[in-house]
């Protein structure tokens, strides 16, 4: 069985907390979870190391080509994906085409590369567990679909981290 998560956040995340992205990033690769995320400099950056560390699977999701000069091959974004995002985004008439662009990569971060492929949970960051930018995008849809988030910026998120991640050891453990 295939497993996907997402790591996602704010780019203005603490070093303390990337240094935890990174650990959290090199777990999840080891458990065999395949990492979307986006490329962005901060959170996104940080799981993508820890999942590079043990050569983890992963589909980094880019709003264009290059994108902060990132090589994957993954920019080219589906209509669909523009429609998700605009049902998502409460201002979306007042966004240029670039913040778009950001905003319905996230849905991809979110839904797969074919929007049909749902992670199994999200982790991010956001400052105080508050709901902004497009980290707020990927996880309204999240959120949505009833698709779990674990927000590292909301208090004793860590704690509950790390019973999941023993819950996630075990299981994998027993197969």
């Amino acid at each position: 069985m295939v497993k996907r998560y997402c790591g996602i956040g704010s780019r203005k995340t603490a070093p303390n907390l990337l240094l935890i992205m990174e650990q959290i990033g090199e777990d999840l690769a080891k458990l065999g979870y395949i990492l979307h995320s986006g490329g962005a400099e901060g959170a996104d950056q940080a799981f993508e190391v820890g999942c590079d560390k043990v050569n983890g699977p992963k589909q980094v999701f880019l709003p264009w080509k290059g994108f902060n000069s990132h090589t994957s091959p993954l920019y080219d974004i589906p209509e669909e994906a523009f429609y998700i995002a605009e049902e998502q985004h409460p201002a979306w008439n007042l966004c240029s085409q670039g913040a778009k662009k950001l905003h319905a990569r996230n849905i991809q971060q979110i839904l797969g590369l074919d929007l049909q492929t749902p992670v199994d949970f999200v982790i991010c960051n956001t400052e105080g567990g508050e709901l902004v930018g497009g980290t707020a995008t990927a996880v309204s849809l999240a959120n949505s679909l009833g698709i779990p988030v674990l927000n590292l910026g909301e208090r004793n998120a860590m704690l509950t981290y790390q019973d999941r991640l023993k819950e996630l050891t075990l299981a994998k453990e027993e197969v």
